[in-house]
């Protein structure tokens, strides 16, 4: 970190704040002056301000990234709502931890079946409304269950290759596995074992991912190898 090979993640700032006595808030202020005892030098600034920034959820992209993802498994009859929430969440953490960015920006809540994106109703309602989605209600295995069919194509100029890239692994992956199944893998990720039942999933919580969830290879693994 002196050194400016990497920027703080959110854990090491929090300790950093609790070992000098500084407020984060204050420390994430353009106002805030570090006192002279305080000497943390070289820090990549532009680094930290991505990992550390609250998710802004991007509607355009998110609609795009979601048309995609059913053009690909909305024929699936596995594929309804928690299917299709789960789906989602990889493809974002799964970017996030590759990238350090984010894709959607989606903020995702830790709820009992697994990740939910917020917004998620207003945003299919929208989308039904504008004649993009028809929601089907079925029932799967002898139980209720929702589902969309794309009535339009993503526009896949507003993808990024890297994007679709990530989301294809998800989906070759997990779009055949039962609402059941990808629940429970969702339970075992870093991100949800690390969260409060009903509150916010920290992206930056990927990066403490092993496997067989990590999809990213670090440093030291490489060393190993």
């Amino acid at each position: 970190m002196e050194l400016g090979n990497r920027s703080l993640n959110v854990m090491e700032l929090q300790s950093l704040a609790q070992l000098l006595s500084f407020a984060m808030d204050d420390f994430l202020s353009s106002n805030f002056k570090i006192e002279e005892e305080i000497t943390i030098e070289n820090i990549d600034h532009v680094g930290l301000t991505e990992r550390i920034s609250v998710p802004k959820l991007n509607v355009p992209k998110f609609k795009n990234v979601l048309l995609y993802i059913l053009e690909r498994s909305a024929g699936k009859p596995n594929v309804g709502e928690t299917v299709l929430y789960k789906l989602l969440y990889f493809s974002d953490f799964n970017y996030y931890e590759l990238y350090e960015e984010q894709m959607t920006g989606a903020n995702y809540r830790k709820l009992t079946y697994g990740p939910v994106p917020q917004r998620m109703d207003s945003i299919l309602n929208q989308m039904i409304d504008d004649g993009q989605l028809q929601r089907i209600k079925t029932e799967f295995h002898g139980y209720p269950q929702s589902r969309y069919i794309p009535l339009i194509k993503a526009d896949l100029t507003q993808l990024k290759a890297s994007e679709v890239e990530v989301i294809d692994n998800v989906l070759y992956q997990m779009s055949d596995w039962s609402a059941a199944m990808i629940s429970e893998y969702s339970h075992g990720d870093k991100p949800w074992k690390a969260t409060g039942m009903n509150e916010d999933m920290d992206y930056e919580l990927a990066f403490y991912r092993r496997p067989p969830y990590s999809v990213r290879v670090y440093k030291e693994e490489e060393d190993d190898l």
